[in-house]
């Protein structure tokens, strides 16, 4: 006989598709009717409008369909009073509460923070960070990345994500690629086109409300992905998140890396450990030939410079470049060559002692 309890275990394996967790464990599933083999759910989702309808009733469907007596499935939906939704937030705070007036507590939604530099544009540092985050999200980790970009933000085109993230009680939701990425960006709130026209303040507080206001899923890594220089961004990156680690990305060129130099010396200041270089758009094969068109050794050098670690050259690739622009990131959809570099950095990454 079918029987609601039976219904309600099935339904322990469908999650929100935004928050990731069971929709019994977040008290959304408001009943259960059963009309012969006729089964009706009602489903309290968090805000009005939510644009993942159609997937919870595709989810719930697809889930009990096979159960025995079965023969159909309804989805019926209400709104959260306030009072709900507090008591759901109540239960998601944890993974995003300030540590203090200018810093935030890392061990609440994080392991380990990887600010990714550069001291000028140009040099791949977004392409880098994606990349990043896709093979370490490959691997099984879950990667949180925060364009800190605000002006000249590129992870949701790069990343392959958009969409406007939802608000719960004041707090973001951030937007997932998949299982294993979360990301939060200026990108999601204006259109890519639009310029944003800030001063240091507002930038200071738009970067300290997307750590300290964002409902992070436990996180085993948050990239930040820095504007390039030494600029109000990083000081305020700094100041929230003292354990931070920074990792530099330059060509080999060589007014890249003496102007790399300098963010490496603002790490110092503010006590922030570089991790190490990478050295991007290093050369350019053809025909099994290296043509080194920026320079050669300009990473390595900064590196042992910085008496830092030189973590590995990305070489000037058409299919990086469009793997960027499509939402692809070569590091998971490249060729093996090219996703075993990313791999080899990833790794080095992961062997440090934050």
């Amino acid at each position: 006989m079918l029987t609601k309890e039976a219904i309600l275990h099935v339904l322990d394996g469908v999650e929100d598709p935004e928050l990731r967790k069971p929709l019994t464990e977040l008290d959304m599933v408001k009943f259960i009717e059963i009309d012969g083999g006729d089964v009706t759910v009602g489903i309290t989702l968090t805000v009005p409008g939510c644009p993942l309808k159609e997937k919870i009733i595709n989810d719930i469907r697809e889930s009990l369909e096979f159960v025995p007596g079965v023969e159909s499935v309804k989805v019926v939906f209400d709104v959260m009073t306030d009072e709900q939704r507090q008591k759901l937030f109540a239960k998601l705070r944890g993974t995003a509460t300030a540590g203090g007036k200018n810093s935030v507590n890392i061990h609440q939604f994080a392991k380990r923070f990887i600010a990714v530099s550069s001291g000028k544009g140009g040099v791949g540092k977004s392409t880098v960070t994606t990349n990043l985050v896709s093979v370490l999200a490959a691997q099984g980790y879950n990667v949180g990345v925060l364009d800190a970009d605000v002006y000249g933000f590129s992870i949701p085109r790069m990343l392959g994500v958009s969409g406007q993230p939802t608000l719960l009680e004041n707090k973001i939701i951030p937007l997932r690629k998949g299982d294993n990425i979360q990301a939060v960006s200026m990108g999601f709130f204006v259109d890519e086109d639009e310029p944003v026209i800030w001063r240091g303040p507002m930038l200071h507080k738009a970067i300290n409300q997307f750590l300290a206001d964002v409902l992070w899923d436990s996180l085993d890594y948050l990239f930040l992905d820095l504007p390039p220089g030494t600029g109000d961004v990083t000081l305020t990156i700094a100041q929230a998140i003292p354990s931070a680690e920074l990792l530099i990305v330059t060509t080999p060129q060589q007014t890249a890396t003496h102007v790399a130099g300098r963010v490496a010396k603002l790490a110092e200041k503010t006590k922030l450990k570089v991790i190490g270089v990478i050295e991007n758009m290093s050369y350019y094969e053809s025909n099994g030939v290296k043509e080194f068109i920026f320079g050669k050794d300009g990473g390595k050098e900064l590196a042992k410079r910085l008496e830092t670690s030189f973590l590995g050259e990305i070489p000037l690739l058409t299919s990086i470049r469009e793997g960027c622009d499509t939402g692809n990131p070569v590091a998971v959809s490249g060729t093996p060559e090219i996703k075993k570099l990313f791999e080899d950095i990833a790794n080095k990454i992961k062997e440090m002692a934050s």
